[in-house]
């Protein structure tokens, strides 16, 4: 049960951090760390066919990955000075620069993968990079793919769609930007625009691609493989933390900050980290104001059965990617006895921590991306944070933001910061 001041402060757009003191167990079948490696396992095996069409991620060999780096300057402008703040820059990874080019493009491939198996002219010994032929591309022309999306999640699977040949179809909310759509349609993908929020979107675009049985519908808001895509990321960041010789134990926690929207990005890696870390990993989710839809699921223990439009709230936020009002039941339940805690943040916050982070790092990431910043703030304020932890900002996009957005983003939060 919510209690009534957290009830307040969420109809208030009060930014607030809320511990989780729910921590009941949802048992998921499908959900496992053994559907984690396969996942990992499938990536590695469309890795020579991700090095061939994407010569971007030819120094990767293939796997779509992001750097882990130190951000000292940051840190001492932010006034903190214990423990080692870190940031995972899935704001620059290659093809769709977002979190979302690891569960988006996951599905998308796993899809092909049963396709092509099915049709009895691969098999998993293959070299994958055949697919890159044009008889393949024919081959998944005959097939389409659709999702609903405010942006990020639909640049990931329009362009990966289109590469691998697939008639695909974004359905996007009105939250979604004007250059999002534009470069999927310079993608050749389909868009369709909506006057309406995410839930209607993704709604719509689920009932359409029901009609058609050549159709398959990336679900945002219930697909397990979105989910296991997103996962994988915990591995490689165990191993980017080895590298960096970063601990993590009970002297040494591990503070995870994650922007969310509905939930399953976000999800995925908690997921992924409490498999590898247990109780040293602490994850902490944050969202906009106007839009805390995963704390309200797990705070009144209602998941997808209530909307932040039931406390009077709209949705409409400057974090497009986060302008969601419904959470996943899925990530929801997953999450109920994972999550250390969940915050939100105001707007104008966002701008200002990513302006502070360009003035300190030159390191640009979009305004959304810039929310754990906030989170890692209110958690150092909490006497019982150890002096000896470990805290990543998982920025969640940036990279493919055109130049005259960026400019604009800047000088406001400049502004901004100038003020203060």
């Amino acid at each position: 049960m919510m209690s009534t001041s957290l009830d307040l402060a969420l109809r208030q757009q009060q930014a607030v951090y809320w511990r989780n003191h729910v921590l009941r167990t949802h048992d998921i079948a499908a959900v496992t760390p053994a559907a984690i490696h396969d996942a990992a396992a499938r990536l590695q095996r469309f890795a020579p066919y991700i090095a061939q069409v994407f010569p971007q991620t030819q120094a990767t060999n293939g796997l779509i990955e992001s750097p882990l780096q130190d951000i000292a300057a940051m840190q001492k402008a932010l006034q903190q000075v214990t423990g080692r703040l870190l940031i995972k820059r899935d704001s620059d990874l290659p093809i769709s620069g977002s979190i979302k080019a690891r569960g988006g493009i996951y599905e998308v491939l796993k899809h092909a993968e049963t396709l092509a198996l099915q049709s009895g002219k691969l098999s998993l010994n293959d070299d994958y990079s055949v697919l890159a032929q044009n008889h393949w591309r024919e081959f998944f022309n005959g097939y389409r793919i659709a999702v609903g999306s405010t942006g990020n999640l639909g640049l990931s699977i329009g362009i990966m769609s289109a590469q691998l040949g697939f008639e695909v179809t974004v359905h996007m909310s009105a939250d979604a930007r004007q250059w999002k759509k534009d470069l999927l349609r310079q993608h050749s993908v389909i868009v369709v625009e909506y006057d309406d929020d995410y839930e209607a979107a993704v709604a719509s675009g689920r009932s359409l691609a029901a009609q058609d049985p050549l159709c398959h519908f990336v679900d945002d808001e219930q697909s397990t493989d979105l989910f296991f895509g997103y996962a994988v990321a915990a591995e490689r960041l165990q191993q980017q933390l080895q590298d960096l010789n970063v601990r993590v134990d009970a002297e040494h926690p591990l503070y995870v900050y994650l922007p969310c929207g509905v939930g399953g990005g976000p999800g995925g890696v908690a997921y992924g980290l409490k498999h590898l870390y247990g109780e040293h990993v602490k994850p902490v989710f944050v969202e906009p104001t106007a839009a805390p839809c995963m704390l309200l699921s797990i705070a009144t223990e209602q998941h997808e059965a209530i909307s932040v439009a039931d406390i009077g709230l709209d949705g409409k936020t400057a974090a497009d990617g986060l302008a969601v009002g419904r959470a996943s039941g899925l990530v929801s339940r997953l999450m109920s006895d994972r999550l250390h805690a969940l915050s939100t943040v105001a707007d104008d916050d966002l701008y200002r921590y990513e302006a502070l982070l360009w003035q300190q790092e030159q390191c640009f990431i979009e305004p959304s991306a810039a929310a754990g910043f906030a989170a890692y703030q209110m958690q150092m304020a909490q006497t019982d944070t150890p002096a000896t932890a470990t805290h990543i900002v998982w920025a969640t996009g940036g990279s493919m933001v055109p130049e005259a957005e960026r400019v604009d983003y800047l000088a406001y939060g400049m502004s901004l910061l100038k003020q203060d």
